[in-house]
């Protein structure tokens, strides 16, 4: 995909902990993604409102969590096993178990999976955007 591309309400991608810390920093790489879909787990929502509470505080912490909720999917034994194994053949480059379930979900929805987290640059089914 080119990076001029423009996206609509229609594309859907699986959004990181890293896509949603950038889109709250306003990193203009990251505008044609406010139209998208989302697609999160709670562990990426956990991450974020960690994140969130420790740099701004717990009203937006809470701001936050509430905001992006309605977009959590769940997991289920499929993704746990997947995603496990992606670790484990991963164990040198230090990838978290939140990225691997992630990753994992989004290649089970058949969307991209949307990150700037180095760790998954040059993986299938990644759209890296730093």
């Amino acid at each position: 995909m080119s990076s001029e591309e423009i996206y609509t309400e229609e594309a859907i991608f699986f959004f990181d902990s890293y896509a949603f810390f950038e889109i709250l920093k306003a990193n203009k790489n990251y505008n044609k993604y406010k139209v998208v879909q989302i697609v999160t787990t709670k562990l990426n929502l956990f991450e974020l409102y960690f994140g969130v509470l420790r740099e701004k505080g717990e009203k937006e912490a809470k701001e936050t969590l509430d905001f992006y909720y309605p977009y959590i999917i769940e997991f289920d034994s499929s993704i746990i096993e997947e995603a496990a194994k992606l670790k484990d053949k991963l164990n040198k480059r230090n990838v978290s178990m939140t990225d691997c379930i992630g990753y994992c979900t989004a290649i089970s929805l058949g969307i991209k999976f949307l990150t700037g987290d180095k760790e998954f640059e040059n993986l299938d089914n990644v759209e890296f955007v730093k």
